[in-house]
């Protein structure tokens, strides 16, 4: 069993929701994020995505495009990423990870490279933002075959056909993305997210995550209510941004953050 599937089956036997937190990698600077990612998991994270930074991040607001330039700057790569996973795992081989991106840089290190390599990390999933299930035909395989969980998004304009052809392809959980935006978008309705939960429960057994428009433990606590897990990442990342020469500060924060929304979650 998959580190993202015992991580599930453990929360549902304890009634508990996930907290799933995003960073990007390398954001301000390489050297950070291994001890970024160990302060999510000490303040509640059951699962960390970790953002692969890109020039062109189109389905992203202003808050994570600053983050892939921070990163870029001081030149992190795929591969950087891997390494850091790879780091993270010396200390922590129970907390999943999953690599969250775009389709560009897995192709320019070759994607049989990307799956092998990423499976000796120790990464657990990946969501390819801007590869759709009719588009896995080539890494989808090779994810599966390093028992890699493709994982893929689901918007509130996703029809019903639709819906049920990434269900099928889709595995470790689904990533319903909950408002009509790019992330860090205002505002999300938590009874609009229960409506388009509903269906989709009745084309999986996947558990339905929820990310875009959660910003603190009220918002979490609304939509947890309804789905099995909670995905932020802007209200995470604009932190970083304000302490970019302060690495302990960001800390301070990221776990400051992340400890609200864990206990509303719990409460």
């Amino acid at each position: 069993m998959s580190r993202i599937d015992k991580r599930f089956r453990s929360l549902a036997d304890q009634g508990r929701k996930a907290l799933v937190p995003y960073i990007t990698g390398g954001d301000p600077t390489p050297e950070v994020t291994v001890d970024y990612m160990h302060a999510l998991v000490e303040s509640g994270a059951d699962i960390i995505e970790l953002g692969v930074p890109f020039s062109d991040p189109m389905a992203d607001g202003p808050v994570i495009q600053k983050a892939c330039e921070r990163a870029l700057k001081h030149g992190t790569r795929l591969t950087d990423l891997l390494a850091m996973v790879a780091e993270f795992r010396r200390q922590d081989d129970d907390t999943p990870v999953v690599l969250m991106g775009y389709l560009n840089p897995i192709e320019r290190l070759g994607i049989e490279r990307f799956a092998r390599e990423a499976r000796a990390a120790g990464v657990d999933g990946v969501l390819v933002v801007d590869m759709p299930p009719e588009e896995a035909d080539e890494l989808g395989p090779l994810l599966e075959a390093e028992d890699l969980a493709p994982i893929f998004l689901v918007a509130p304009t996703t029809s019903p056909e639709r819906a049920a052809t990434i269900c099928a392809h889709a595995h470790g959980y689904l990533y319903y993305v909950s408002l009509k935006g790019v992330t860090g978008s205002a505002s999300l309705n938590a009874d609009d997210v229960a409506a388009h939960l509903a269906p989709l429960r009745e084309l999986t057994d996947l558990p339905l995550c929820v990310g875009f428009g959660i910003r603190d433990g009220a918002s979490a606590a609304e939509v947890a209510k309804v789905a099995d897990g909670v995905i932020v990442g802007s209200a995470l990342v604009s932190r970083i941004a304000e302490h970019c020469d302060a690495p302990r500060e960001a800390i301070a924060e990221l776990k400051a953050v992340m400890t609200e929304i864990r206990q509303a979650l719990d409460a």
